[in-house]
């Protein structure tokens, strides 16, 4: 199989044009379209993303004029956001779940105006929403109390212990993922105007989707195994051969994928020395 422009990456195309021209005509899966070996492929490329070999990608992304960042479409998970200074370092923003970017139901001027707001989805009448920082009604009387901020849920050794602060390091800011909204909302006292984020991508979701080579093989045996499990006709022991092989193959992908230290290998030495018999 060649990889692609040199990497240690293959496209999706050339795992299923690979596929399809190794199966025989005696085989079980031999009668299956091609279309449904691309979506099982896809299928694949989505679960073994997740979980084997993760998809970190960097994107930098304009903050709009509401602090917010709206989230890239093949968006999973989120590794880091920062800024990027001068020295080329990526300076990081802390997470901060408190910060306030809530919504409000829009108030109608007029009757005509109510009547006509709401959106008619079928039956359901949805009221449209807005962005609403401001405080909510009601002062704060423990802003000015330190002991606000200390965490009083700190056992240790069988003693109440207590937590100061509210967090530690240095962070260039702060921000917040909302996923309702599909954004991330900084904090309007970060003053950035640019960041970056580094976050796991779907890779199924991609133009070109591409897989690393140490998981082709697993990648082959899943579709096999998925293609033969929604057959009625291939028998019980083919099935629980080819799911075998799947998870045998996806060890070792993992495996491989995974950095194996000395300090690792000691620890594995160590232990096996330990368990093995003495005389």
């Amino acid at each position: 199989m060649a990889v692609e422009d040199g990497q240690n990456f293959v496209t999706l195309r050339q795992v299923v044009d690979d596929f399809i021209i190794t199966m025989d005509s005696d085989d079980y899966i031999s009668n299956v379209n091609d279309a449904a070996i691309r979506n099982i492929a896809l299928r694949g490329i989505r679960e073994f993303g997740f979980d084997v070999s993760s998809r970190v990608r960097s994107l930098k992304r304009t903050v709009g004029s509401n602090n917010t960042v709206t989230l890239p479409d093949d968006y999973v998970d989120m590794v880091k956001l920062g800024v990027v200074g001068e020295d080329g370092v990526l300076h990081v923003l802390g997470q901060n779940k408190n910060i306030n970017y809530s919504q409000k139901i829009k108030s109608p001027e007029s009757a005509a105006d109510f009547n006509n707001g709401p959106r008619n989805i079928f039956e359901n009448q949805i009221l449209d929403r807005e962005d609403s920082k401001t405080g909510t009604t009601g002062n704060d009387s423990n802003t000015n109390d330190y002991d606000y901020y200390v965490f009083q849920n700190y056992l240790y050794q069988g003693g109440l212990g207590r937590l100061y602060g509210v967090g530690g390091g240095h962070l260039r800011g702060e921000y917040r993922i909302n996923l309702d909204q599909n954004r991330i909302e900084i904090d309007t006292e970060s003053g950035v105007s640019e960041v970056v984020i580094e976050y796991i991508a779907d890779e199924a979701r991609s133009t070109n989707p591409v897989i690393h080579v140490y998981v082709e093989e697993a990648l082959r045996c899943f579709m096999y195994y998925k293609l033969c499990e929604r057959k009625s006709t291939i028998p019980a022991n083919e099935k629980m051969r080819a799911r075998a092989e799947y998870y045998n193959e996806r060890r070792k992908a993992k495996a491989r994928l995974g950095n194996f230290t000395k300090d690792e290998a000691l620890k594995t030495i160590r232990k096996n020395f330990k368990q093995a018999p003495k005389y």
